[in-house]
This record gives C-alpha cells, structure tokens and sequence, in this order.
C-alpha cells in the first residue's frame, strides 16, 4: 500500500463520488424502513438522555456561551447555531448508552451521528426525504469503518470515535450538496481532528465516554461548513503518508486495514443492500456486549426462579474484549453512571436481584447500593477462546449459575435481543419510546411524534420533527 502523498486520487475521492451521485430514490424501502425506525429510536434515547447531570451540564454551560440562532436542541426548545445543535442533541441521544450498535472489528453507534444532518436539514429547510438519504449515508459508511481494520483501531488503544469523523462529514456534506472536492476537503477537515484515545472507555469512565461520538458530529457539521466556504483539508487522509491506514496499519504482517472495504460493493440502487439494514438496536441500556450475558442471565433467573442470595458464583463467558472492557477491576464497584453501564459485574448483580435493566437500574443512588456488592463479588467474567472465532457474526456467551445447595445452571446466547436476526419489533421500540419519556413528555406528543417519523419521507421539512421533540426543561432527574 502506497502512502505517498504526491498522487493525485486517494480513497477520500471515491466516497465523495459516491456520497455525491447517491439520492433518495436509490434507497431500497427497507432501508427507509430502517432509517425511520433508528430515528424513533434515537428520538426515545435522547427523552431519557435529556434528564441526565451531563446532558444538564453541557446545556448550562451552552446557554452561559450565549444562545439564539436557526437550530434546535431537542426537548428544551433552546434555538442555537447548526455546529452547537448538532453536539447538544448528539449528546442527548447518546447519553444513557441505550442507542443502536454495530460491531465488527471495531464497534459502531451510527445513531451518534445523525443530528449533525438534523441540523443541516434545518438549517438548509431540508426536507424528511434529505435527512432520511443522509441517514442512510451515515449507516453506510460508519459501518464499513468499523468493519475495515485488522484488528480494529481499539486493539491499538484508540477509541471508535476516532473513525465517526469520516462518515459525519460525508453525510453532513450530503445535506449542503457539496461538490466532490468539498466532500474530499469535508473528510479531510474533520477526521483531522477527531481522534480519540481508548482511554475514554477504559478503567473507570466519565462523562467523555458519551461525548466524544457527538463532538465528531459536532466536528462533522462544521467541517462541512468549512467545506463550503473554501477550506481545505488533507485528501490523503485514509491512504496517504501518515494517514489512517499508515498510522493503525502495516506495523506487521497481522496489523493491516481491508480499505477494499470501504469501497467495493457500496450501494447504488434499490436493489442493493444497505448496511442500515445490519445494524442492531439495543433492548439494555448498556454496553453492546453486555447484551448477550444479560438475556442468558435473565433466562436463568426467570425459568428457575433464582434466589440471589442463594447464589455462590456468576460464571460469565465471553470473548476477550468483553472481558478486557467490562470485567476490569474498575468495574467491579462503580460510582457513576459511565462505569456501571460498562460493568458486567454491576449489571449482572442488578439484574439478579431486580428481574430486569432499565434506564432506572443506572440511577445514581442505585448504582451507589452497596448492597449489590456481595452479588457482584460472585461475578467471574472469563474469556472463553472458543467463542473467538464465533464473533462478530455472533455475540456468544454462556451464563453458569451455582448456587448454595451445588445446584448448576447455565444458558447460551449468540445474538441477544435487537441483533437483525432477533429484532425488536415497531411495538418494541414504541414501549422503549414511551419508557425513556416518562416524566418528560405525555403520552399525546408521544403519538404525534410516532406518526411524523412513520411519514417522515413526505415533509417540506424537518421542522414538524423538531418542534414535535421539544417540551421544555425536563421534570425529572436522573
């Protein structure tokens, strides 16, 4: 693989091409499907996500940086400019950790990314048909980045952030209808600036961990503006001198990026499959690997009836990385939010003795329980060399229980609730809907906002979408 910047085409050029000549009738129906159903969902996460302490900081500290202009933060109702609005509501819909997920060599929230097109489409009076295209359009290309690396870029210790900054862009350039060469530019400006270490996600979290994805929606909406004007950035930025592929890639024979990947086969009629299509949603609010453990967990507790304080041991078996991420020592008594949502032990003690995870489980005052630490010390997270080969094509692992008198149980999962191949149906996401808005919206705007996004293809505008979303200050906190 060349990295020699003095060639004049680099892989930036073909998805500019691509994003350029795609339009709203290339979209087979089931991807339209797919777009409105991960917007309801992503509408659903950012109610809930709006009642959060970091949600409530970050729009403090917006409105003390002055307010007023042509955007709108969702729920809230404040007016402000694209950049802020595309962050501010980015963040929303990824603050409880509850919004979609796609994981290959490298995991992926595409849904962190689409209110940089929202945005846009209000900015520009684009219409439902413009932010369903770009939401394709950012489906597409943030999974194919995270399917692209060999490992992926956390093996190297950097975070999945660091590839939204080239799909945010794209899309976000989409709605201005950029030309090539500001797509091109659009790319090179924002993953310029967008990449972000592991450490976000590693040991004990924080805030950060669901703030770097919105700041690459952030980056991606004001690249795309620069974009516009003129501003230039690096075309070489994947497959160029120390560009993507250079810096993660070609170390040693086991350390390569498939960039083939992100090009071949992308999609260009409505015939074609689109990767919005392969993405799943989450039935948990936690992360994307806990999913599997917890539906065998709550199997076993609900066909034998289980006494947590009968239980002595919680084998829990999963892949490496699951055990590297979430069975830290750190995670075995988190204090916020960040880190319970990322702990197996925590999760798997709570969901033993409450019969269920919700967004309700992740409140402060019960995350702080330490009455749950005596069920968390019997949680072993263990990797299992077996399921290695198993994934990403499925998520296996396989909950043991032992419990006082020397009984054994234990169950397998491969693909949890939400995988594509076990989806959750529309009334699913509507109860999810209805779930993260209680004490923020009424039941009424509920059903007007179900409505707009079942019709979303046929608005003037996206206006109907946002005014539908904003309630004022939420009435609860989380």
């Amino acid at each position: 693989m060349s990295h020699n910047t003095t060639k004049t085409r680099f892989i930036t050029h073909d998805l500019a091409e691509w994003v350029s000549d795609i339009r709203y009738e290339h979209l087979s129906e089931s991807a339209i499907q797919h777009a409105k159903r991960f917007w309801l969902d992503s509408i659903a996460c950012a109610l809930g996500g709006s009642t959060t302490h970091d949600a409530k900081i970050l729009r403090a500290h917006h409105r003390a940086m002055g307010q007023g202009g042509e955007c709108t933060v969702l729920v809230t109702g404040n007016r402000t400019n694209p950049v802020d609005a595309a962050f501010l509501n980015s963040h929303l819909v990824r603050a409880l950790d509850f919004n979609d997920i796609y994981w290959q060599a490298d995991p992926a929230h595409p849904s962190d990314l689409i209110c940089g097109p929202l945005a846009l489409c209000e900015y520009t009076g684009g219409t439902g048909a413009d932010l369903i295209l770009a939401t394709a359009i950012v489906y597409e290309l943030q999974c194919r980045f995270a399917e692209m690396g060999r490992p992926g870029i956390r093996e190297y210790g950097w975070h999945h952030a660091t590839l939204s900054g080239f799909a945010s862009a794209l899309a976000c350039g989409k709605v201005l209808n950029l030309s090539v060469d500001q797509l091109v530019n659009a790319i090179g400006i924002c993953a310029s600036r967008t990449g972000t270490l592991g450490a976000v996600t590693a040991g004990d979290l924080t805030m950060m961990k669901n703030t770097v994805d919105p700041w690459a929606s952030r980056m991606g909406v004001e690249s795309a503006l620069l974009a516009q004007r003129g501003y230039t950035g690096p075309a070489h930025i994947i497959d160029g001198k120390e560009g993507l592929a250079h810096v993660f890639g070609n170390h040693t024979p086991a350390r390569s990026f498939d960039l083939g990947v992100l090009i071949d086969g992308l999609p260009r009629g409505a015939s074609n499959a689109y990767r919005i299509e392969r993405c799943s949603l989450k039935s948990f609010p936690v992360e994307a690997l806990m999913h599997s453990p917890l539906s065998a967990l709550l199997a076993l507790r609900q066909e034998h009836h289980i006494d947590p304080s009968q239980v002595t041991e919680v084998r829990v078996e999963v892949i490496a990385r699951a055990a590297d991420i979430l069975g830290d020592p750190a995670k075995y008594r988190p204090t916020t939010r960040e880190s319970a949502d990322h702990s197996l032990p925590y999760a798997m003690a709570v969901a033993l003795v409450d019969g269920e995870v919700t967004h309700a489980q992740f409140h402060e005052d019960r995350v702080r329980d330490t009455s749950l630490h005596s069920i968390m010390d019997t949680i072993r997270v263990v990797p299992n060399d077996a399921f290695e080969s198993m994934f990403p094509e499925f998520q296996p692992c396989r909950v043991r229980i032992e419990l006082r008198d020397g009984t054994r149980i234990a169950h397998e999962v491969s693909h949890p609730k939400g995988d594509p191949r076990n989806p959750m149906s529309d009334d699913d996401i509507r109860a999810k809907l209805q779930s993260l808005a209680v004490g923020v919206m009424e039941h009424a705007q509920l059903d007007e906002i179900c409505s707009i996004v079942d019709r979303l293809e046929h608005l003037d505008s996206v206006s109907a979408l946002v005014d539908a979303c904003v309630v004022g200050e939420p009435m609860i906190s989380h």
